[in-house]
């Protein structure tokens, strides 16, 4: 084998469509765009979604909804995951930095803690928000509730 005689595949490579180029190409003439109209001229576009003049998709279907831009979207944890940490590393106080890096929360989450499951050990909690019943349940057991800004 030598460098001058190594080719592609047969079959690998297909001659490209050199439109416009004569009518010995085979494309020349109206360059493989058919006679007349919109689509056989120059700067044609169709507009995205258009049906053919049939009403399209996004007219038929009904408009609902909206997005509220004033949303706070929290992290929820629960006292379930809670508890699961406490037993695993027995702290007392636990801080956002402690959720961070124990994978529950990242840096720029809003942490709140919700009452689903069952806290059985007095902690200290620092978090952005909690629901009344997690609130409850840890004040219940003798834990304290901090509240970030």
């Amino acid at each position: 084998m030598k460098l001058h005689t190594l080719k592609p595949a047969e079959g690998s490579v297909k001659k490209i469509k050199r439109i416009g180029r004569g009518t010995g190409s085979g494309h020349g003439g109206t360059s493989t765009r058919g006679h007349k109209g919109a689509k056989s001229r120059s700067g044609y576009s169709r507009k995205a979604g258009f049906e053919g003049g049939q009403m399209p998709l996004q007219r038929r279907v009904p408009k609902f909804g909206f997005k509220n831009i004033n949303r706070v979207e929290y992290k929820a944890i629960n006292l379930s995951s809670i508890q699961t940490i406490v037993e695993k590393t027995n702290v007392s106080e636990i801080s956002f930095d402690f959720l961070r890096a124990n994978g529950l929360a990242s840096k720029n989450d809003l942490v709140k803690v919700l009452g689903n499951g069952e806290l059985k050990s007095k902690v200290v909690i620092s978090a952005h928000h909690f629901s009344a019943s997690a609130k409850e349940a840890i004040e219940k057991l003798g834990g304290t509730v901090n509240i970030i800004n």
